[in-house]
Order: C-alpha cells, then structure tokens, then sequence
C-alpha cells in the first residue's frame, strides 16, 4: 500500500485506509458534502467527498477500512484528499497493523527498562506502590503498554505513553544525579505515574479519543486519584509521602495555563516538570522532522512552537 507519509501534492490515491472520523457538512451555498480523515500507521489524510450522493461513493462509516481513489492538492499548507471513490473493503484487502502508528521501539525493551527504574527505587513504600501498578495489575500494564501519550502532538501512538514515560524518567535520572537535594526515589517513582491517568483519559486505538473522565476530569486529577487509591491498600503508606507524590504529579504541566492544577512547591516536582517539558517538545519537533517533505529545509509555522521551523543543515 501507499502509505500517507508518502503522498504529496498531485498524487493520485487507490488504496484502503482507515476511516478515523466522518462527518456530513454544507457549503455556503447549501451543497453537501463529507469530511472524512483517513488514517494508516504514519499518520492522518483529511479528506473531502464533495459529491455524496455520486454513484461511486458506497455506504461506509467511521471505524471502518475503505478503499478511496481520488487526488491529493494543497489547501491551507495542509494535503487534503478529494475523493470521487469510496466503498467499504473487504477482509483480505488490508493488514489492521499498517492502520495504527505504532512506537518504533521495542516495547518487551522498554518494559525491562521500567522494572529495573522500579528496581532502583529504595523505598519500600514507593517501590510497593510501583509494584502495585506495573506487577500487581495486569489489566492496568496492558492498557498502559498500548495507549498512546496523547491525541496529538506528541508520543500519539500504539506505545506512547510507555515510550514517553521511559525518556521523562531517564532524564529525572540524570538530574536527580546532579542535584543532591533531590529525593531520588520520590522523583522517579513520580516520573513513571505521573502520565497513568492517560490510561483513563483517552480510549484505546484506533479511536484514541477523549473519553468522559478525560474531557471532565482530565489525566493529571485522573492520575492522582489512581495514586490515593492504590496507597489505600499499602499497610503504613506514609500520609505526607503521599501528598509529596500526589504535588509532583498535579505540578507536572508546570503551569495553570497548561492544565496545572498546582505549580511545583518542591523540587522533585520542578525537576519533573522539567523533564516532562524536554521530552513533550523535543518529540513534538522530531516527529515535524519527520514527517516533513524529504529535502525540505523550512518546514512552516508550528503552532505548538509559535515559530517557523528549520530542519538543521547537515
């Protein structure tokens, strides 16, 4: 298949892809038509069916994989497809695994790294709670190993959240390295919950969608809430240790402008912010790297940076 990392103004498309979203729109001047995203393991296609009711487009629905033949343009510095062909495919004409972006790292790695971070860890309270989590509750490590870090952005993959929670946690070693008066053990433990609320906030793919907790509550409060209730069952948890862990992971976003319920009071919650900080922004520009035209030097404004961006000269 071709994937969509691949087109570029002027392609044709006919292929099968993902049907991530669909939804039905008029223009101005009263005329229907569909937005549709097409989505394969390298990323997303918005995609306009101007004519509905045309004799080649078929019955479909969001979720589902079809086959589309149509052209790709430019419109508003984006690729956008027009689709003149749509119908539902059938079994046998696509791999499930190409429609979902998955980490490029080997998650069975990743994981061994995590149990040794936890294996670090010299408190036997924190190491307990650890333990509870990532040994204890295999539903809980299942859908932690397979949800993404975020709907966009950033780590928005199969593995995300476990890719990104290894990179936080190795710099918060490095840092804690560096910086005596940092309590090691309550910074790492906080830099590996401090994303589980993510496990709630948003679906599983291929939707990776919001869910009501995560639009209602989001995944810092979801996190801290899924602490308290884990400490509940260790005999002895020290109440203030708790309030410690429970401040880094609600400061983590640093700010009340990023969805911060506190800003750091300690500084395992100011080194964590920090960490999570580097790796948010440091993936968020590798994958504009990446996913820019071969050879392209300016790659536009990002919003995220408020900045044009520059792939570096080599």
């Amino acid at each position: 298949m071709r994937f969509i990392s691949e087109l570029k103004e002027g392609s044709r498309i006919q292929d099968v892809y993902l049907c991530k979203h669909k939804q039905s729109a008029v223009t101005k001047n009263g005329k229907n038509y569909e937005t549709v995203i097409l989505q394969d393991r390298t990323g997303q296609l918005d995609a306009k069916i101007w004519d509905p009711n045309s004799e080649g487009i078929g019955e479909f629905e969001a979720l589902d994989y079809i086959y589309v033949a149509g052209t790709v343009s430019m419109f508003n510095s984006s690729l956008q497809a027009s689709l003149k062909q749509v119908r539902k495919a059938d079994e046998g004409e696509y791999i499930p695994a190409d429609y979902l972006p998955v980490t490029k790292r080997n998650t069975n790695v990743m994981l061994r790294e995590l149990r040794d971070f936890i294996d670090s860890v010299g408190n036997d309270y924190l190491k307990q709670l650890l333990r509870s989590f990532f040994a204890e509750d295999k539903e809980f490590l299942h859908s932690f190993v397979q949800h993404s870090a975020a709907k966009t952005v950033h780590h928005s993959f199969v593995g995300g959240l476990l890719e990104h929670t290894i990179a936080v946690t190795k710099l918060c070693v490095f840092i804690a390295d560096h910086y005596p008066a940092i309590n090691r053990d309550l910074l790492i433990t906080a830099a590996i919950l401090h994303d589980i609320g993510k496990t709630k906030e948003l679906s599983l793919f291929p939707t990776n969608e919001y869910t009501d907790d995560g639009q209602m509550l989001g995944h810092i409060t979801i996190g801290a809430e899924m602490v308290h209730d884990h400490v509940l069952k260790i005999e002895g948890f020290p109440a203030f240790l708790e309030t410690e862990l429970k401040h880094c992971i609600l400061a983590h976003h640093g700010e009340y402008e990023f969805g911060s319920p506190k800003k750091p009071a300690i500084i395992e919650a100011l080194a964590l912010n920090m960490a999570d900080n580097t790796d948010a922004k440091l993936e968020t520009m590798t994958e504009a790297l990446e996913n820019a035209a071969y050879g392209e030097k300016w790659l536009g404004f990002n919003r995220f940076f408020d900045s044009n961006l520059r792939r570096t000269d080599e």
